[in-house]
């Protein structure tokens, strides 16, 4: 679906997709991204209360502190992942996803920042929908995904870190390593974009 259809469809009633803070440096960026795929959306605190979310279509866990993604210690992220719609995790939210599954994460033997090249699997999933099997991202982690919980499968790959990216059986959870909110992040636009479509498609099915 392209970024007219989506304004398209969504131009009588707006998705709602709200960006969870765990911190990160970049969340301003991930709000932004949305803002411009025509998107209802809103930055939250993660001690927000589950039962003061609004109805959303759609939630982004963001990127946060180092650490943070394997202690288990990110506000009420734990409460959010109960919600039945797509979720996005980014860095810190990703692992902790992984972890809440029953995946594991660590300290990565080589942290990564910077610039880097992924390579997706099998096409990578609905997030890399139109996009290159080998594309350059941006990275800044110092902790990294290391199994997988049941029901997940690896999308893309890089040669620091085998799960730079995550998708359930069901289609509405994702996890990314990196940061396509990014700039340096070739089709991190375009990764936003299949997300939002994700979440349409989820409202659409209800």
């Amino acid at each position: 679906m392209t970024l007219l259809q989506l304004d398209y469809v969504m131009s009588e009633e707006k998705l709602v997709i709200d960006v969870i803070d765990n911190g990160g440096q970049w969340t301003h960026r991930e709000w932004r991204m949305l803002r411009y795929l025509g998107v209802d959306t809103q930055i939250l605190s993660n001690k927000t209360p589950l039962s003061e979310l609004r109805k959303v279509d759609g939630l982004i866990l963001s990127g946060g502190a180092a650490r943070v993604g394997l202690t288990g210690e990110l506000g009420n992220c734990a409460e959010y992942l109960t919600l039945n719609v797509p979720i996005l995790g980014i860095c810190a939210g990703h692992q902790f996803m992984a972890g809440y599954y029953g995946g594991k994460s660590q300290e990565a033997p080589n942290p990564e920042f910077g610039a880097a090249s992924i390579e997706l699997i099998d096409g990578g999933g609905e997030l890399f929908v139109d996009t290159p099997e080998k594309q350059g991202v941006w990275e800044s982690h110092n902790d990294e995904v290391i199994d997988v919980p049941d029901g997940f499968r690896i999308t893309a790959l890089s040669d620091n870190c085998a799960v730079q990216a995550m998708e359930n059986d069901t289609g509405d959870r994702f996890g990314l390593q990196f940061h396509p909110e990014v700039n340096d992040s070739e089709y991190g636009a375009k990764i936003f974009e299949n997300f939002v479509a994700v979440c349409l498609r989820a409202r659409s099915a209800q």
